[in-house]
């Protein structure tokens, strides 16, 4: 072989070679969505489950922006995401409503708790009424901590303020974090405080200290999620194909079977919606 020869084709292996991998990379990278969702789903551990089943049926990879869910739907608003899942219906509603999102959906539900000191300086072990526990809470000025991030959870927790004519905001005994739901309870157990969680991430949560479930079963306390996609004709960039499959999925057989075969320590912690 000339040296002209072996020349050009050393040329045409190392061309071949620069785009095998700048090109096939590139093109894998590329199936993928970005997810607002709330830190519960993220901290229970579900995405956990959920996602590696997802992709391994689809081959679309879901990355999650794990924030609270008033956040979340700031960034669906902006058009930096393509779906959102997030549990505050009244927010969900406006954010459809204002063309933001479309074709929103009931996913899953579980339901909220309240969580204490066992010692319960506020007597309300053993409660069935939520506001008849924040009512307690608030009379003996116990320690509470709040996620104070405008997350779904937050916002359950202030109506139910509302609810009983409190604002409790200022006072001596509240705190508000800025935080996730993880970083509250860990701060809660410091503080020995009462605090509203999502059942799911405190079954997942593991440094309880002297913390437990002291109040639930109201009603007022159900937890709702909804899935929403960011409309493409508002925010032509998001990725509406594959966005789509996910949305799908949630609601599908085989995404409400992985919904439901979630466990932690075989304790079932969501629950599908209704079917329509």
């Amino acid at each position: 072989m000339s040296r002209l020869k072996a020349f050009i084709l050393t040329c045409n292996l190392a061309c071949l070679c620069a785009l095998a991998s700048s090109t096939h990379p590139v093109e894998a990278q590329q199936r993928f969505i970005t997810l607002a969702s709330t830190t519960s789903t993220e901290e229970s551990g579900l995405f956990g489950h959920l996602l590696p089943i997802f992709r391994a049926e689809t081959g679309v990879e879901v990355r999650v922006v794990a924030v609270g869910t008033g956040q979340a739907l700031a960034i669906g608003a902006r058009g930096d995401a393509d779906a959102l899942l997030v549990h505050d219906r009244a927010g969900e509603d406006k954010f459809v409503a204002e063309g933001s999102g479309i074709d929103r959906r009931d996913v899953m539900y579980n339901d909220f708790v309240v969580v204490g000191p066992t010692a319960d300086p506020a007597g309300i072990k053993g409660s069935k009424d939520a506001r008849d526990a924040f009512r307690k809470i608030a009379a003996a000025s116990a320690p509470f901590a709040s996620r104070g991030d405008d997350s779904g959870t937050n916002r359950m927790e202030l109506r139910l303020w509302k609810a009983i004519g409190l604002a409790p905001r200022g006072a001596s005994w509240y705190r508000e974090l800025g935080s996730g739901m993880g970083a509250t309870l860990n701060t809660a157990v410091q503080m020995q405080a009462y605090v509203l969680t999502d059942r799911a991430t405190w079954a997942h949560f593991r440094n309880r200290g002297d913390l437990a479930i002291l109040a639930e079963g109201d009603k007022l306390l159900l937890n709702p999620y909804g899935s929403i996609l960011v409309n493409p004709a508002k925010w032509p960039q998001v990725k509406a194909k594959d966005a789509r499959l996910w949305h799908d999925w949630l609601t599908s057989v085989p995404g409400r079977a992985a919904i439901t075969s979630y466990r932690v320590d075989g304790e079932q912690l969501f629950f599908v919606a209704n079917s329509e």
